[in-house]
């Protein structure tokens, strides 16, 4: 009888024979009040540093990001057709001092040339003229803000065909079963792009900064208000807006144009709702604005960056920006801002950081605190009265 040669035996090696060296450190209290005091003395300086750095900190020092947050949500139902001052209810500045210079804001009727509106369409335009207290170094930020806004609610998240988005020509009985069964056809045509986040595009539009010389009358009840543009304008750029490496995620479309058409919020951008050669499907390739768009914000309420300069100062003055408010934020009870602002060494202004730090620095202190309180105090008393006890008990006394 041959005996069974075993040929599954592990190796004899300390990884395979499970003896490696393990730390199994001991907790005590000399161990636990230095972690929880240097997590303390770490953090909260470092959260203090994080609010300077965000510009949060502005009452007796300089701010380091300056940042101007004017919410236009009301304009066609509250301006009139003269400049008049902007609630302050709608306005944050992050230069508290500045309390001499108003906000101010007007609604008028225009009409765009064919090129951009080749329907022949009047649009509601919300003029904003605002004060820039100080210079402003580059790189500054335009962004728009929205609020009540759930991008990440499942069906809608889900609402895209990348393939579509890729360039392939994706046929509308694959689209009707995928993502894009909301929004997927009409009229036998393909949407593209497809999908209710390709619908719900922020379609407002804002124009250049311009610099102008204001006049205020304040002899009437109402400031009477003379605007006289100068010859310097603030030029904002989309390139570069999008997030590193989106623009791959994308690529031209392989429809045929009598193939596709536009979504239902996109008709008025094209000659009876319809593509053509002079008016295309957009190449979401190059088309930033789409392509900020179509990154999930993860919260409700978010900014998402619109246009940036990253070149020339932003000099003190007042300031004139037009706005086509085409987005209807009112039918879901949502709010819509224009925010400028530059950056910091660690980003936009954003305090959430920073009071984290601070927070659990102070929770840690206080933690440490009353740990080392009751070991030092409470505890050792305890252990002083055992001690008592037993010698007592060795030397025979019961009392």
């Amino acid at each position: 009888m041959t005996k069974e040669t075993k040929t599954r035996k592990p190796g004899g090696s300390s990884i395979k024979q499970q003896k490696l060296w393990a730390c199994q450190p001991i907790i005590t209290p000399k161990t636990v009040f230095p972690l929880f005091f240097g997590i303390a003395i770490i953090f909260t300086p470092l959260g203090g540093l994080l609010l300077y750095f965000s510009g949060t900190v502005n009452a007796l020092i300089y701010v380091i990001v300056s940042e101007i947050d004017i919410e236009y949500t009301n304009c066609e139902a509250e301006a009139t057709s003269e400049f008049r001052i902007i609630p302050p209810r709608y306005m944050s500045n992050s230069d508290k001092r500045d309390i001499v210079h108003n906000t101010y804001w007007k609604i008028s009727d225009v009409t765009h040339p064919y090129a951009k509106n080749p329907n022949n369409k009047t649009t509601k335009q919300c003029s904003v003229l605002f004060y820039i207290h100080k210079d402003i170094p580059p790189p500054i930020h335009l962004y728009y803000r929205l609020t009540n806004f759930y991008q990440n609610e499942r069906s809608y998240s889900k609402s895209l065909d990348s393939d579509q988005l890729k360039g392939i020509a994706v046929p509308a009985s694959k689209l009707s079963k995928g993502g894009c069964k909301n929004l997927a056809t009409s009229n036998s045509s393909i949407i593209y792009p497809c999908g209710l986040i390709a619908n719900s595009i922020f379609n407002d539009t804002f124009s250049n900064l311009s610099m102008t010389n204001v006049t205020i009358d304040s002899s009437t009840l109402e400031q009477q208000i003379t605007v006289a543009l100068t010859n310097f304008t603030y030029n904002i750029t989309s390139v570069g807006i999008s997030a590193p490496g989106d623009s791959s995620k994308y690529g031209k479309t392989h429809y045929e144009i009598s193939e596709i058409r536009p979504p239902p919020n996109w008709v008025d951008r094209y000659p009876k709702g319809m593509y053509t050669n002079d008016f295309p499907p957009i190449d979401p390739v190059h088309d930033e604005h789409f392509q900020v768009w179509m990154r999930i914000a993860s919260l409700p309420n978010f900014r998402k960056l619109y246009g940036t300069n990253n070149l020339d100062v932003l000099t003190a003055g007042y300031y004139i920006v037009n706005i086509d408010t085409v987005f209807p934020s009112t039918k879901y009870d949502g709010t819509k801002s224009l925010v400028i602002s530059n950056i910091s060494p660690i980003g936009g202004k954003n305090p959430f950081l920073g009071y984290a730090y601070i927070i659990i620095g102070c929770l840690c202190g206080i933690l440490g605190c009353i740990f080392f309180a009751k070991h030092y105090f409470y505890s050792a008393r305890k252990l002083e009265e055992r001690r008592k006890a037993a010698w007592r008990i060795r030397e025979g006394k019961t009392n």
